[in-house]
């Protein structure tokens, strides 16, 4: 399991050194070729708009490979996700508490990092984008594409999005655009970049910017547009775009998968697959799983960390208490082996929601610590005092495909289908046929009709784990509402707090209600 200490000393001088060197002004680094020694400090554009693209896609690895910052942001702060502690195993000063009790400060680690990742990915694409830069159109195009991205990260989280120029140096404050003001800067760039996107569709390598990924983005901006501008839902006129976005997506070829963990498996080919990024599934396996379940490549086992919430795990059909072959669940809630089905193929991993006694590829019961059988509980004491096996754990990505594949997706069909749906349904549409269709195809009963608490369970079945929870909740109205081991929180921490060391380094920063 991966610790997180807190060093305050070390805090404290960061803090104090922030007007001199901190990334989150955007500050311009000699070292990353963005002030150029031989030109007084000016900015003459990048010397290699491919390496420099390259470099841009790299830094979603590193974001989207770990538990931790956005995934954590938008997974743990939802009724989808806990962290409970264990022992000591998983206090980490509370950082995970706090996420899911919605007490998070402005000093929390994975806000800050949040923050400082995409705002250097917007800086990094001003840079590519800049005309002496001499970078291709369709270079271009992807870079705005991928600061579209990353300037719609800050805006869902943060509310305003900082916005440095690659003439400006440190002595200037980056400017601050607004939710509205950020929200037409997106789709500007969205608008702009998609002439000179190539259209790649899913039997291609969609892990670069397309046509379909900037529709994609474009109808996820749309739908949440209302909340961006101060709202506190949708509003009807941004819906015939959303519409019209995921249609030019199902033109690209993209299409509703069947066969539901195949799209998680990266040796099988999907038709849902709009835009993914290289990193490494890991994170996404073993922050649950127990130290007692290892693989032939990963014999130390898991980190025995996240699991979902009790009441998550029965939005599902199925057996409360048994996720074993044939109790009655739909494909999405996957299945656990048991002596007659663990084997070398799958080395004892199912798929979905791991509950009650697990067992290696052998068949053969797997013990937890002190000689207890590793059998995991839908009961959580609380967040701290858990055992080693309290909670139900989650596996979307799961080792019986490799211990430590790729890619991690991030924007699917499925998802893309089901905003439509929401869309239409928010249009005065009857969709209940729509979302039936998609139930039908992973083997759950249709609905009779679909109500906004649907079409959000709904959501919430075919995307969990996929970091949009937290925006769902949101949308709907649902995010301060109590949940297992949260009670009623306030609205205010719909927004995340702009981070201590930015707000000390840029004045022009105002810090979000009620931090």
């Amino acid at each position: 399991m991966k610790k997180i200490s807190i060093n305050l000393n070390l805090l404290f001088s960061l803090i104090a050194l922030v007007m001199m060197s901190s990334c989150t002004d955007l500050e311009l680094i000699a070292d990353d070729s963005i002030i150029s020694k031989d030109s007084g400090g000016g900015f003459t554009g990048v010397e290699d708009p491919a390496g420099s693209l390259n470099n841009v896609y790299n830094q979603f690895n590193g974001i989207y490979g770990t538990q931790e910052n956005v995934y954590a942001l938008s997974e743990v702060s939802s009724d989808e996700y806990l962290v409970p502690t264990r022992g000591t195993d998983w206090g980490d000063n509370g950082i995970w508490r706090t996420l899911h009790l919605h007490s998070w400060t402005a000093g929390h680690k994975f806000i800050l990092d949040t923050w400082n990742s995409f705002n250097q990915m917007a800086y990094n694409c001003n840079e590519i984008i800049d005309s002496r830069s001499g970078s291709s159109a369709q270079q271009i195009a992807e870079a705005k594409f991928i600061r579209a991205y990353a300037m719609w990260q800050i805006l869902d989280n943060f509310g305003q999005v900082p916005f440095r120029e690659v003439d400006e140096g440190p002595e200037v404050n980056p400017k601050v655009l607004s939710g509205t003001e950020a929200l037409t800067a997106i789709l500007d760039d969205l608008d702009a970049a998609l002439p000179d996107l190539p259209s790649v569709g899913p039997l291609g390598a969609t892990n670069r910017a397309s046509k379909a990924a900037a529709y994609f983005l474009k109808a996820r901006v749309l739908l949440n547009a209302g909340i961006y501008r101060g709202g506190t839902s949708p509003e009807a006129s941004d819906m015939p775009g959303v519409i019209a976005a995921v249609d030019a997506i199902t033109s690209e070829g993209f299409q509703l998968n069947d066969g539901y963990f195949e799209m998680f498996d990266a040796d099988a080919e999907s038709s849902e697959r709009i835009f993914y990024c290289n990193a490494g599934q890991g994170s996404r396996m073993w922050k649950g799983l127990h130290y007692s379940q290892g693989h032939p490549d990963n014999p130390g086992g898991g980190w025995n960390g996240f699991t979902t919430l009790a009441a998550f795990y029965d939005s599902f059909e199925g057996n409360p208490n048994s996720n074993y072959v044939g109790d009655g669940q739909e494909e999405r809630r996957g299945w656990v082996p048991d002596a007659t089905t663990a084997n070398s193929d799958n080395n004892g991993f199912g798929y979905g929601f791991l509950i009650g006694q697990q067992y290696n590829a052998a068949g053969q019961e797997l013990d937890a610590r002190g000689g207890k059988k590793l059998i995991f509980t839908r009961e959580l004491p609380g967040l701290v005092g858990n055992s080693d096996v309290t909670g139900i754990r989650v596996l979307k990505y799961s080792p019986a495909n490799g211990a430590f594949s790729a890619p991690v997706l991030l924007f699917r069909y499925a998802d893309a289908y089901l905003m439509k749906a929401e869309a239409m349904m928010r249009s005065g549409d009857d969709v209940t046929q729509m979302v039936n269709d998609l139930r039908v195809l992973r083997k759950a009963q249709p609905l009779g009709s679909v109500t906004e608490d649907d079409m959000l369970a709904e959501r919430g079945r075919e995307l969990y784990d996929e970091h949009v929870r937290r925006m769902d909740l949101i949308r709907f109205n649902k995010f301060a509402t109590p949940w297992e081991l949260k009670e009623s929180t306030d609205e205010t921490r719909s927004l995340f707090p702009i981070p201590t060391n930015a707000i000390l380094s840029n004045p022009n920063l105002v810090q979000n209600p009620g931090y």
